[in-house]
């Protein structure tokens, strides 16, 4: 693949920040949009607006088959094995929630486990927090290694035959390493318990097989992987979503509504209440031909490269800290940082007087952070549409940067 070719596909990148070209290296926290997908939703607004499962007419039917043709597509590319099994939501956030609120509150007792590890995001820590403590269930936390990642031995030691639900990130956000969920799975499932995997950083960058994976739920975002914001997907296995009940109420999920009793509808509509997010499914539906056509190993093979590339680079600086392995081959394209005396905050603050797009802050995750010993840090991620020339960019930031700060301090 080529990236000079693909940024060529994203209009937003063929700009001018600050008056320098922009060098967007915040694609963790949410990707660019090729023009196939803005013209996706243009489309349905222009064309075929309509509610769908609903009307009889054209532009319903229209709508309707484009929207459940997503959802096809959906399934297709975390190679689900049922079309039931692919629930639209808001995003993964939200369906976390929905395991959480949904199955969990069903199946926790007081004294049951939730297990998770140090490095999850919020969204994949409050919602097992709220359930722990609404059904007295125990959470317990995998530890790390001091290079961030999650040893096998240590899964097995912290799951035990109390464990009901073990939930892990497929891909860290902050420190880049691409967790054995598979490994995690089996282990929970020896010990009778599901797997909840977080795949908001990883369904953008690795190819996902939710039945290889063997995981029990997968959840991720469309806004990370070339979609618009608002919609995401939860995969569950149909013996799950079958036993668990909605947790939103209303029109669409709905087969009977009587003056004091309902029914629902059957999946996956039973969890999808109210108008669907039509338009950001069928722009995910776009996202997900776009990514497809490129290839998810040549995606992979891309970051793999650009990580190698820019820790060869930034090791190069002196002060500069860089959390999570140092292997290329362990981790996506995430390199999260910090340089000494130098506040991440102002650090990203002068990368972008230069057109230099980065994150810092806690990232979602200050468990981690704690973990760490810092208040914050700074990110790089990288995607399909970033270049050695971006990380060149990058690397001469930081330098320009760290002697700024010498020479004020």
């Amino acid at each position: 693949m080529n990236p000079y070719e693909i940024r060529k596909l994203f209009p937003i990148l063929d700009q001018e920040v600050n008056d320098q070209p922009l060098v967007y290296l915040d694609s963790a926290a949410t990707s660019q949009k090729p023009s196939a997908v803005i013209q996706s939703i243009e489309d349905y607004y222009r064309g075929y607006n309509s509610n769908v499962h609903r009307g009889v007419h054209t532009l319903g039917t229209k709508a309707t088959d484009a929207y459940e043709g997503a959802r096809e597509k959906a399934r297709k590319f975390i190679n689900a094995s049922l079309m039931e099994e692919v629930i639209f939501t808001r995003g993964t956030t939200t369906s976390l929630n929905i395991v959480a609120k949904s199955y969990g509150g069903a199946n926790l007792s007081e004294g049951d486990e939730i297990v998770i590890s140090y490095m999850e995001h919020h969204s994949n820590i409050i919602p097992w927090q709220q359930i722990a403590k609404q059904t007295g269930a125990v959470l317990k936390y995998v530890p790390l290694q001091l290079d961030g990642t999650i040893s096998i031995d240590d899964v097995k030691a912290t799951i035990t035959d109390a464990t009901k639900i073990v939930s892990i990130m497929h891909v860290s956000n902050v420190l880049g390493v691409i967790n054995p969920v598979k490994e995690i799975a089996q282990i929970a499932h020896s010990h009778g318990a599901i797997m909840v995997v977080d795949g908001a950083q990883s369904t953008p960058h690795l190819k996902v097989d939710v039945q290889d994976l063997d995981c029990d739920f997968f959840a991720f975002s469309g806004h990370k992987m070339v979609g618009p914001t608002g919609i995401g997907v939860l995969y569950g296995k149909k013996e799950h979503l079958e036993k668990m009940e909605p947790v939103e109420f209303g029109g669409e999920m709905i087969d009977f509504v009587g003056l004091y009793e309902s029914t629902w509808k059957e999946l996956p509509w039973k969890f999808e209440g109210g108008t669907p997010i039509i338009a950001g499914a069928i722009g995910l539906g776009a996202a997900i031909d776009f990514l497809t056509e490129i290839g998810l190993d040549n995606i992979e093979a891309h970051e793999h490269h650009l990580a190698a590339y820019a820790l060869e680079k930034m090791a190069e600086i002196e002060g500069l800290m860089i959390y999570g392995p140092l292997d290329p081959m362990k981790r996506a394209g995430v390199i999260t940082f910090n340089i000494a005396d130098v506040h991440p905050h102002d650090l990203a603050t002068v990368l972008d007087m230069d057109g230099i797009a980065i994150r810092a802050g806690h990232h979602c995750a200050q468990p981690l952070m704690k973990w760490l010993d810092v208040s914050a840090t700074a990110r790089a991620s990288f995607y399909l549409y970033n270049t050695e020339e971006d990380i060149d960019k990058l690397v001469q930031g930081l330098v320009k940067t760290k002697e700024y700060f010498s020479n004020v301090l």
